[in-house]
């Protein structure tokens, strides 16, 4: 299942350019698509692309990541409490067209679906001022959401700037997007991934685009359109990264939609292969546990664990450690290895689920061959 191993983000930052490239316009690929957990460096990713094409002054990737969110900030008029605006990082190129290019007018339309708030763009106080409808004359705070769902939009904008050609924004050969919203619930999920790709349909220019997620939905939404608009010219893989060695691994997903179980289930078990289990894997793993039952109509994952005998004392004990070691402060970010019991309990409630409910065993046969011969 994995394809390519790479020692650090530059060098698979490297090989994606090359793939949307290609050796000419032909066999190079419109859209790479990559799913990828929290923590495994779909940001940094997104940076290293960015800095390929950086030399001196000259840029060719509009990116929309974490660090664009970091170009808006707040300013809450904390002495007369009234005029609270967001304010523009002036530095940045990705305002370049706020001047000519009637902004306000470009991204209304966008983000209507989203929202029912209205704004204005103050072009030369470098500020955006956010009203509600029946209420125009006193500036408001909008929620965090709120906010995420206008910059998002905003980019959405300034992207189609770069696909129309606008003189501004002729230096963009590459967008970079990654989680462009962070919590999406399923509706929106949806609606957001749906919206994107209208976008990536146009034909009328050469622009070529890369996408991160940690989003299931948002993801498998992705997958289809994009599929749909181009299947020769797309490109989905599977990210993931090993706390043993530190590299990278990319797994194409080929014909079929990309399952997050199955990546979960690969997850754990390459754990437990190891021997690296740290706490939050129980995270994985009672998700797994609760994917599992939900598909076959139960409510609790504790149906999942298995039962040696009609009245198996040990039952709810691994039900309550997969329950408390999920409740616990256990930072994916600041992992701390598990304690030799716990390990022995979450490998016997993994064996015990996989003898249950068997998987395809190739899945985790090249898993593991591809470990052993990086």
């Amino acid at each position: 299942m994995i394809n390519c191993t790479f020692a650090d983000l530059p060098s698979l930052a490297t090989y994606l350019r090359t793939v949307l490239d290609g050796a000419d316009t032909d066999s190079g690929k419109r859209f790479v698509l990559l799913y990828a957990y929290n923590g495994v460096g779909k940001t940094q990713l997104s940076m290293a692309f960015k800095d390929l094409g950086r030399q001196d002054e000259a840029r060719d990737t509009l990116y929309f990541n974490a660090y664009t969110e970091d170009l808006f900030s707040w300013d809450n008029d904390l002495d007369n409490d009234h005029d609270r605006k967001l304010v523009l990082n002036a530095r940045s190129r990705f305002f370049d067209g706020l001047d000519e290019m009637d902004m306000d007018n470009r991204i209304r339309p966008l983000l209507s679906r989203y929202a029912d708030f209205d704004f204005q763009i103050d072009t030369e106080g470098w500020v955006v001022r956010f009203y509600c409808r029946d209420n125009p004359d006193r500036p408001i705070k909008i929620s965090r959401g709120e906010e995420t769902m206008f910059i998002w939009c905003f980019f959405l904008a300034i992207m189609q700037m770069a696909m129309d050609g606008a003189a501004v924004y002729q230096w963009v050969k590459y967008i970079v997007i990654d989680d462009p919203i962070s919590s999406l619930d399923e509706h929106n999920a949806i609606t957001v991934g749906n919206h994107l790709a209208k976008f990536l349909a146009r034909k009328d220019h050469v622009i070529k685009t890369g996408i991160s997620t940690h989003h299931p939905l948002f993801f498998n939404v992705l997958w289809n359109e994009l599929r749909v608009i181009d299947r020769r010219k797309f490109s989905p893989h599977y990210l993931s990264r090993s706390r043993k060695t530190g590299n990278y691994y990319l797994s194409y997903t080929g014909d079929t939609p990309f399952f997050h179980h199955l990546a979960l289930l690969e997850d754990v078990c390459r754990a437990k292969e190891s021997g690296e289990l740290y706490t939050h894997h129980f995270n994985a793993l009672r998700s797994l546990l609760e994917k599992s039952s939900i598909f076959h109509g139960y409510e609790k994952f504790s149906v999942c664990i298995t039962k040696q005998e009609a009245h198996d004392p040990d039952e709810t004990l691994y039900v309550r450690l997969v329950q408390i070691m999920n409740h616990g402060n256990y930072s994916f970010y600041d992992p701390v290895e598990m304690l030799p019991e716990n390990k022995e309990y979450f490998e016997k409630v993994l064996s015990d689920f996989l003898n249950f409910y068997p998987f395809n065993p190739a899945l985790l046969a090249n898993e593991s061959k591809q470990e052993e011969n990086p």
